[in-house]
């Protein structure tokens, strides 16, 4: 067999139509199908038969999903004064805020201990984002000691 048959939900993707929309055009006989237990398959001759013009392959699964590649990183410094604290956490606030629309998602919080002088900088992004920010983060600490 050359092409799998379509399923009920993959013939309503491609048309752009609601699964039930398709079912019914199964059950009143305008779109031809076998069912195969419970459910129905429309090979690929009958689509194009039903919309009158070739068909193109449904996407696989793999093609679909557009691969997503995420980091958590935690950066810890310690010694760090609240003046200066407030300042690298408003330098990362604005960096992050001032990305581009199309960007990946970049989530930066901040946790700062007054007792022990210490900063936590959760950053939950992509990959160069958080690149980014760690040269950001490294610069700032090393121009304020």
């Amino acid at each position: 067999m050359s092409q799998q048959p379509y399923t009920v939900e993959q013939v309503a993707n491609l048309l752009n139509l609601h699964v039930k929309t398709v079912r019914n055009y199964v059950r009143d006989g305008r779109l031809r199908a076998v069912r195969i237990g419970k459910q129905y398959r429309i090979t690929r001759e009958d689509l194009e038969a039903f919309t009158g013009h070739p068909v193109a392959p449904p996407a696989t699964e793999t093609a679909r999903r557009r691969r997503h590649i995420e980091a958590s990183s935690v950066v810890q410094i310690d010694a760090i004064s609240p003046g200066a604290m407030s300042s690298l956490s408003n330098t990362l606030m604005a960096a992050v805020s001032g990305r581009t629309p199309g960007g990946e998602r970049l989530r930066v919080e901040t946790i700062y201990d007054e007792e022990r002088a210490s900063l936590k900088i959760i950053i939950i992004g992509g990959l160069d984002d958080g690149a980014e920010l760690f040269k950001i983060i490294n610069t700032l600490v090393k121009e304020n000691p």
